[in-house]
């Protein structure tokens, strides 16, 4: 069963983040959603060679900044992208916006 949420009252999801990246953050974040951007433009023009390179960056940049569950979005784009699964892309790709809508960041 697929249950529908809306993010605007979702669970906050609570982020611990090294203080000496707190000025980091804003654009890091901001990045990723253009990430969402530029993976669903990939993904309606079928180029699986950007969703895999952008699967692989959020891989190693996500872990060093806090962020696993990037790390993990990542990992999933970059295999699901070798394999051409469109649909799973576009649930990962939802997933990664879902994540970033709910993720609140503590610096500690």
């Amino acid at each position: 069963m697929t249950q529908k949420s809306d993010p605007k009252h979702a669970e906050k999801i609570i982020v611990h983040v090294d203080p000496e990246l707190e000025d980091l953050i804003p654009d890091f974040l901001g990045n990723r959603h253009k990430d969402i951007e530029t993976l669903q433009e990939a993904l309606a023009k079928g180029d699986y060679e950007t969703i895999q390179k952008l699967g692989h960056t959020m891989k190693g940049i996500g872990g060093g900044y806090g962020f696993d569950s990037i790390t993990d979005i990542g990992a999933a784009l970059e295999n699901v992208a070798k394999d051409k699964n469109n649909e799973e892309i576009r649930k990962l790709v939802g997933e990664l916006l879902h994540y970033l809508e709910r993720a609140g960041v503590v610096f500690e």
